[in-house]
């Protein structure tokens, strides 16, 4: 079976604010996309495949009620470090996951409001 994700979007309001947002959070740099109607920053390539991206569109609106993802990180209190400083909000702490080897998650706010989660093993 492949990957159940294929791809994710995450949308934003303020397409600038949400790519450095991202790229400052996980020290990672965007390659941005834009044409007439949209606006595109892509994560960077797994397996030789982009999981996702930031965009942009007039009618593409950031949600903290719609589809959470989850995100992988390394360290979770220096990403969360990262989120506050960059405008962030945690909306829940980083918690124990009550299944053997499935380590922790958390919950925050974007710099767009969108509510997105956060796996680490440790």
């Amino acid at each position: 079976m492949k990957r159940l994700v294929s791809f994710f979007e995450i949308p934003s309001s303020d397409f600038k604010r949400a790519v450095k947002f991202y790229e400052t959070i996980f020290d990672i740099s965007m390659p941005s996309f834009e044409c007439e109607h949209e606006k595109m920053a892509f994560f960077p390539n797994e397996d030789e495949l982009c999981p996702g991206a930031i965009s942009w569109a007039e009618d593409f609106l950031p949600s903290q009620n719609g589809v959470l993802i989850s995100l992988n990180c390394d360290d979770m209190e220096a990403t969360l470090s990262k989120i506050k400083a960059c405008g962030g909000k945690v909306v829940i702490p980083k918690t124990k996951i009550e299944a053997e080897n499935r380590g922790y998650f958390c919950i925050f706010a974007d710099s767009e409001g969108n509510h997105i989660g956060l796996h680490c093993d440790k």
